[in-house]
C-alpha cells in the first residue's frame, strides 16, 4: 500500500483542514479555558461536525454513516490535533462507532444512529488504575436473571461527564490480568447506580472518575459475546491508538508550525533567530522526525481498513512513534522560544500540555514498547 493519500482523501485533508483552522483554531480552547467551560467542548461546534458529516466517518452507510475507514477519521484527528480543537471525537466518532459495530440490531438502533446524527457522544470506560492496562481489568459484571449487574470503577474516563453512552468493560468470568472472560457493554450514561465524579487535566479537558454501584443492564446492552469481549475490544483499541497517533502528529506539527514561525520572527544580535544554524538544524530533525511519525500512522490505518492481523501492532508501533516525536516537537519547541515559551502568551505551552494528555491515553509509548517486545518474545 503507498504511503500517501488519493485524492478523495486529500480533498477531506483540505476541508478538515480549512474547516478547523477557522471554526476552532487554538484561540477557541482558549475561550473555553478561561471560562472553565463545564462541558470542555462546544456543542455548536460539535453540531458543526455533524453536518460536516465527521461524526459518520466510520459509521457504516447502512446505519446513516459515510462508510470509510481509520485513514479518513485520521485526517480529521490530525487537524484537531493541529488546532488543539476539543471535540469528542475520538472516543464518540471512533471509539464507540467501532465498538458498535460488533453490537446488535437493538443496540445500534439506540445508539449507532444518534452518534452519527450528533444527538449522543460517548465515553470509553476501560481503565482502573493509573496507568492503561486494558487486561488488567476487575470490574464485576455479576450474572441477574436476564441481564447483569455491574459494579465496580473505572478511572481516566475521557468526556464521561457529557456522555450520554459509556462503553463498559467488564469482568464476567476469569480473573485480573486475563484477557478471557471480559465482556463489553453500551451502558446509558443516565442509568440509576453511575456516578461521575469530573477533573480538569493538564491541557483544560475533562475526565472521569465513573462509579458503578448495584448498576442494572440488560443481556440486550453486552456488545459481541459474553466472557469474550477482549475479540471486541482489541478493534476499538487498536482504532484509537492509532486515532490518537494521528491526533499526535497533528500536535507535533501544529507545534513545529508555530516555532518555525517564531524562528522567522524572532531577533538577537541583529539577525533573525531562524538564520542560526544550529536551530535551523534542529527544525530539519524535527521536520523528518514528524515525517516517519506520518508514515507510521498512515500504514497502522491502512493495516486496520484493510482488517489485517498485523493492524493491532502496527497501531501500538504508531502510538508509540506519534507520542516519541511529539514530545520532541513541544520539547524543541519550548527550547527554541526560549523562557517566554512557558507563559501563557504564546501557544507552545498549550501544545505541550495537550501532548502530555495525550500521549498518555490508550498506553503512552514505554507500555506499548513494553507490549510488542513481550508480544515478540523477549
Amino acid at each position: 500500500m503507498p504511503l500517501f493519500l488519493d485524492d478523495e482523501q486529500s480533498m477531506l485533508k483540505d476541508t478538515a483542514k480549512g474547516f478547523l483552522a477557522d471554526a476552532a483554531p487554538v484561540s477557541h480552547l482558549r475561550g473555553l479555558r478561561d471560562a472553565k467551560d463545564p462541558t470542555g467542548f462546544s456543542p455548536a461546534l460539535w453540531k458543526q461536525f455533524t453536518e460536516m458529516g465527521f461524526t459518520g466517518i466510520l459509521a457504516p452507510e447502512a446505519d446513516g454513516g459515510l462508510g470509510l475507514g481509520a485513514v479518513e477519521a485520521g485526517i480529521v484527528l490530525e487537524q484537531i490535533g493541529r488546532n488543539l480543537t476539543p471535540s469528542p471525537f475520538l472516543s464518540t466518532a471512533v471509539g464507540a462507532v467501532v465498538a458498535l459495530r460488533e453490537a446488535g440490531p437493538a443496540l445500534k438502533e439506540r445508539w449507532l444512529g444518534g452518534i452519527v446524527k450528533g444527538a449522543v457522544t460517548a465515553a470509553l470506560a476501560l481503565d482502573e488504575s493509573a496507568r492503561h492496562r486494558p487486561e488488567r481489568i476487575a470490574m464485576k459484571a455479576d450474572r441477574r436473571g436476564n441481564g447483569f449487574t455491574l459494579n465496580g470503577e473505572k478511572q481516566m474516563v475521557i468526556g464521561a461527564h457529557a456522555a450520554g453512552l459509556l462503553i463498559i468493560a467488564a469482568r464476567t468470568g476469569g480473573s485480573a490480568r486475563e484477557t478471557a472472560g471480559l465482556t463489553l457493554f453500551a451502558v446509558d450514561a443516565r442509568s440509576a447506580g453511575v456516578t461521575i465524579e469530573t477533573d480538569r487535566l493538564a491541557d483544560s479537558s475533562l475526565a472521569g472518575r465513573v462509579g458503578f454501584d448495584g448498576v442494572e443492564v440488560d443481556g440486550d446492552a453486552v456488545i459481541g459475546q459474553i466472557d469474550n469481549g477482549w475479540t471486541a475490544l482489541g478493534p476499538v483499541l487498536s482504532h484509537v491508538r492509532a486515532g490518537a497517533s494521528a491526533e499526535l502528529v497533528g500536535v507535533a506539527g501544529g507545534a513545529m508550525d508555530r516555532t518555525v514561525q517564531y524562528l522567522r520572527e524572532r531577533t538577537q544580535f541583529g539577525r533573525v533567530i531562524g538564520e542560526f544554524q544550529a536551530l535551523q538544524h534542529r527544525a530539519a530533525h524535527l521536520y523528518a522526525e514528524i515525517e516517519v511519525a506520518t508514515a507510521a500512522v498512515l500504514k497502522a490505518q491502512q493495516l486496520l481498513d484493510a482488517n489485517s492481523p498485523d493492524a493491532e501492532a502496527a497501531a501500538m508501533v504508531a502510538k508509540a512513534q506519534a507520542g516519541l516525536v511529539s514530545v520532541l516537537a513541544v520539547q524543541e519547541g519550548l527550547q527554541m522560544h526560549g523562557g517566554i515559551g512557558m507563559t501563557d502568551e504564546h501557544d507552545i505551552g498549550l501544545y505541550m500540555k495537550r501532548q502530555r494528555v495525550l500521549g498518555e491515553m490508550y498506553g503512552d509509548t514505554d507500555g506499548l514498547a513494553d507490549r510488542l517486545a513481550r508480544t515478540a518474545g523477549y
